[in-house]
C-alpha cells in the first residue's frame, strides 16, 4: 500500500523537478488548469481526488474529471488551479502545497489544459459545491498500478489511440485519463512520459 507521507511527498516533488515538461504554444483554444490533488483515505492510503461533474452543466455533464476550470486574464495555471479547488470541492490550499506541473494537453473540444500536482495533506474536509460536482472520490494511487492501466483501444475517426483508465468499476477518458497515466508515470515512477499522443473519444470532441 502507498502510504502517504512524507517521503511519498519528497519523492513527488522531486520526480517533478527533474521532469522537463512540454506546453502548448497559444493558438487561440481557451486555456485551462485541473488540480492534481494528493491527499489519503481513512485508512492513510495515498489517494488522489476525482469528481464526477454535476447533471446540470451546460458542458461536459456527468463526466469524470479533476477539480479545474478557465485560467483567468492575468492568472497563473497554479492560482487557477487552486481556486477552482476551493470553488469546487472546498479545499483551500497555498501556493505551497503546489508540487509540480505536467505536460499541457489539447482538447478536441478548444481548451488547451495544465495540469497542477499538489499536495492536499492528510485528513483535509471536502465540501463538494452541488451546482459543480455530483460526487467526489479519493481513488487510491494503487489503482493506476493494475496491471490493465492503461488501456488503449482504436476507432476509425482517428489514427490516435484512445486512452482508458479503469476506475470505480467505469472507464475514465482523456483529458482525465492522459492526465492520470501521466502523473502515474512522472510523479510517482518518475519516468518522463509524454501523453500528447493519446486521443479522446468522439463524444468528448464536442
Amino acid at each position: 500500500m502507498d502510504r502517504f507521507d512524507g517521503a511519498l511527498r519528497e519523492r513527488a516533488r522531486a520526480h517533478l523537478e527533474r521532469f522537463e515538461r512540454r506546453s502548448i504554444p497559444p493558438d487561440g483554444r481557451r486555456l485551462a488548469a485541473v488540480a492534481v490533488v494528493l491527499l489519503d483515505d481513512d485508512a492513510g492510503r495515498a489517494c488522489f481526488l476525482l469528481t464526477r461533474r454535476a447533471e446540470t452543466l451546460r458542458a461536459h455533464a456527468s463526466q469524470w474529471a479533476l477539480p479545474g476550470g478557465r485560467i483567468d486574464a492575468g492568472e497563473s495555471p497554479e492560482r487557477a488551479a487552486l481556486r477552482e479547488l476551493g470553488e469546487e470541492v472546498g479545499l483551500a490550499l497555498g501556493q505551497g502545497s503546489v508540487l509540480g506541473v505536467l505536460d499541457d494537453y489539447g482538447t478536441r473540444s478548444g481548451f488547451i489544459i495544465t495540469p497542477v500536482v499538489m499536495w492536499g495533506g492528510a485528513g483535509v474536509e471536502l465540501a463538494p459545491n452541488p451546482s459543480e460536482v455530483a460526487k467526489v472520490y479519493r481513488v487510491p494511487l494503487a489503482e493506476l498500478d493494475k496491471p490493465e492501466v492503461p488501456r488503449l483501444v482504436t476507432i476509425p475517426e482517428s489514427p490516435r489511440p484512445v486512452i482508458q483508465i479503469p476506475i470505480l468499476s467505469r472507464l475514465i477518458h482523456a483529458p482525465t485519463a492522459a492526465v492520470l497515466y501521466q502523473m502515474r508515470e512522472v510523479v510517482m515512477r518518475g519516468r518522463p512520459t509524454r501523453v500528447d499522443h493519446f486521443e479522446q473519444p468522439v463524444w468528448a470532441w464536442q
